[in-house]
């Protein structure tokens, strides 16, 4: 296991499969602990980051305690977390006393009795309804004398470099003994010069394989023969592997080998795919409600479902800009913003989950480097 003594630190709750994690440790920070009630959900976050010490548990049940078995006497240098939120979601039911609501509270506990230098919670723009901005003033209020508070502020991963609309909130806050003044405005300011498209994002893509039923089976598959130097930026991006430290060993090997995960196909009737391949693009179709993506456009924000114990409802998933069939896995993890090394799951129906209930890898990577210069201009200053 690698060793990390002098890396910035932070601990990931309600960690998913890790898309908070991942634009953290790309930023040059390395995660402690990252905590879960999912287990499927976490069986990604195990695989694509073997140096990290994985729990399943309820971020409310875990005491001031449990922290000194957790991560031992150590302080991370930041909390980062987006607390489940479909209590607050738009889409769907919205429920005032759905006890999830309550994991904003336990956010903040944890922030309070930990005390990093910084945190950073995401959350869907509900929570700042007339209904819902409640918990969350509350939540803050906890810690609100100890730190300075940026936000909540609207930000969307489209900004950053994702090939997606999908708008979150964000509440950042900062011990200013600690870390350099930090500013809402270079948090909101975009991070790219133009947009990415889905033609940037995915057209470079294979096909999808046929479903073998093996749900031990990531389809690996090889990347089309083609000329590298015509992939745009955002698929170079994608395609590189992993920095020291992360990854699961077989996939960085297998994408070395020129092959990625994720291609498996969803079969649809004859009917149902011509229907598909004759919705206008930028439209939804008439009877799933599908969006069709537009090659020059933007996805729309990518949805989760539920797990068992909600029902393992599927979300409706977009439809391909030109082929008459949904979205494959690895496609959806290029809109989110993952590279292709990154694992998910087996099936379909959970790495889907993973995917959409995820923070966009790049999000945390442009707001987690804008803290991490803060730390280092601090600790700079500090030494003059």
């Amino acid at each position: 296991m690698e060793t990390f003594t002098d890396t910035p630190s932070i601990v990931d709750l309600f960690s998913g499969c890790g898309g908070f994690s991942l634009g953290a440790e790309l930023s040059g920070f390395h995660t402690l602990a990252a905590i879960d009630i999912d287990s499927t959900l976490q069986s990604g976050y195990k695989k694509n980051f073997p140096n990290t010490k994985v729990f399943e548990g309820n971020v409310a049940d875990i005491q001031l305690n449990d922290w000194k078995v957790l991560i031992g006497n150590k302080r991370p240098h930041g909390i980062i977390g987006g607390p489940p939120c479909q209590g607050f979601s738009r889409i769907g039911k919205r429920q005032k006393d759905d006890p999830r609501n309550d994991l904003v509270h336990h956010f903040y506990r944890h922030v309070k009795e930990l005390r990093p230098k910084f945190f950073v919670m995401e959350n869907v723009q509900g929570i700042l309804d007339e209904e819902n901005i409640e918990t969350l003033t509350n939540g803050i209020g906890q810690i609100s004398e100890i730190y300075t508070i940026l936000g909540p502020f609207v930000i969307n991963a489209a900004d950053f470099g994702a090939p997606t609309n999908r708008y979150r909130v964000l509440v950042i806050g900062y011990d200013p003994k600690e870390i350099s003044s930090l500013t809402i405005e270079q948090f909101i300011t975009k991070k790219v010069k133009k947009y990415t498209t889905v033609k940037d994002a995915i057209s470079d893509l294979p096909a999808p394989t046929k479903d073998t039923k093996n749900y031990n089976d990531y389809s690996w598959t090889p990347y089309p023969s083609q000329d590298k130097k015509n992939l745009s930026p955002y698929a170079k991006k994608m395609r590189t592997p992993p920095p020291k430290g992360i990854g699961w060993p077989e996939s960085v090997k297998k994408l070395k080998d020129g092959f990625i995960s994720g291609l498996t196909e969803t079969k649809h009737s004859e009917e149902i795919s011509l229907r598909y391949k004759n919705t206008p693009n930028g439209k939804p179709d008439l009877i799933s409600k599908s969006h069709k993506l537009s090659w020059d456009g933007l996805s729309p924000t990518l949805r989760a479902g539920t797990g068992s114990d909600k029902g393992s409802f599927q979300a409706v998933r977009p439809l391909h800009p030109s082929e008459g069939r949904v979205i494959n896995v690895r496609e959806a993890a290029r809109l989110q913003g993952f590279p292709d090394w990154f694992v998910f799951h087996p099936t379909k129906w959970h790495s889907f989950r993973m995917i959409g209930n995820s923070v966009s890898p790049l999000v945390s990577l442009g707001i987690m480097s804008v803290i991490m210069t803060a730390m280092t201009q601090n600790n700079q200053n500090k030494v003059a």
